[in-house]
């Protein structure tokens, strides 16, 4: 089932909360919403599920105008953070719930068999008979998505599912949540503020600021080419060094990079932690004067200040030999240069 969200406006009564969205979701995709707090993800998310409803623009379920369908029967699956399991139902009781209520009506027979299926899929047979405070948090997460499952739902939609589980567990439900879109191959819509989460799991990745649209694309595609100064820095450690551009040439301290397409005027290179050559050939780098030395499990990570003032953050190996003092270049090898 493809989902095709045009140009969806959602206020409230203090804010508006998403500007025009427009997004088209392939049948059988796996997109996720990423943004800080406030960027209107989960508006989003709660929109297709019919749990709010735009205040302009229109939602399609295919060729289906879904805008004004009520939640129950929009054919959705809703995961949320906190489960939201019933406590006084067992494991098998939570699943089988949403088929005992629904218009379609099965016999108890199929619904019993559609339960052991589902608990088999999500590696949880032979717990059915388990109430939620017996079983973990990764477990009840489990529960939560085969209840939603249960119910053969044509849009999968997921809202931070992992966010209450510790980092551990989080790393091996989302390896396995992938594994499961494959092999069922649901169309699946799932919220998340967790960069790294959105970037292992997803087809494609949906970038939101403020209620608007500023970068999809594949997880590569983001990573390698942000489209402006908050992608790059929402995306993971990010430096900045203060330039100034002049007929196409970016002067950033001592160097001067290609400015291509920019106007004269202020701008601002960026780069990764992990873009950077630690040199002592003055025509290769910026000029920096190591601060600190700090070290990790399997390399150490150097500030270096440089003439302009700047602390910039940088990875070298574990047998990186220089010191609080040392005077060096710091080669940037990926440098991004954005301006307002």
């Amino acid at each position: 089932m493809n989902i095709r969200l045009d140009t969806v406006v959602k206020t409230f009564e203090t804010f508006r909360a998403v500007h025009g969205v427009s997004l088209d979701i392939k049948s059988g995709e796996l997109v996720a919403l990423l943004g800080p707090s406030g960027s209107g993800k989960t508006t989003i998310l709660r929109m297709v599920a019919g749990l709010e409803f735009a205040d302009g623009g229109q939602i399609h379920f295919g060729e289906e105008d879904a805008t004004d369908i009520p939640v129950r029967d929009r054919g959705v699956g809703f995961v949320f953070q906190h489960y939201a399991l019933f406590p006084h139902m067992t494991v098998a009781e939570n699943i089988a719930f949403g088929m005992k209520v629904s218009k379609l009506k099965r016999s108890t027979a199929d619904i019993d068999r559609r339960v052991e299926e589902l608990l088999s899929l999500v590696q949880l047979a032979g717990l059915g008979e388990r109430f939620p405070g017996q079983i973990s948090g990764g477990q009840r997460q489990r529960v939560a998505l085969a209840r939603a499952l249960a119910v053969d739902p044509r849009v999968l939609l997921l809202d931070e599912p992992f966010g209450a589980l510790d980092a551990n567990v989080r790393r091996d439900l989302r390896r396995w949540l992938r594994s499961i879109h494959d092999e069922l191959g649901i169309t699946t819509l799932f919220v998340t503020h967790d960069q790294e989460e959105a970037l292992d799991l997803a087809d494609r990745v949906v970038i939101l600021d403020k209620g608007k649209i500023v970068q999809q694309g594949t997880p590569e595609e983001v990573c390698r080419h942000p489209a402006n100064a908050f992608v790059m820095r929402f995306l993971g450690d990010t430096n900045a060094l203060k330039a100034s551009v002049v007929n196409g040439q970016a002067t950033v301290c001592n160097m001067t990079y290609a400015a291509d397409g920019l106007k004269d005027g202020p701008a601002e290179l960026l780069f990764r932690p992990t873009d950077v050559v630690w040199s002592e050939d003055a025509s290769k780098g910026v000029a920096a004067t190591i601060q600190r030395v700090l070290d990790r499990p399997g390399s150490r990570r150097v500030l270096a200040g440089t003439t302009d003032g700047t602390t910039v953050e940088f990875d070298v190996s574990p047998d990186f030999a220089k010191a609080k003092g040392d005077e060096g270049f710091i080669e940037i090898l990926r440098p991004r240069l954005f301006q307002d």
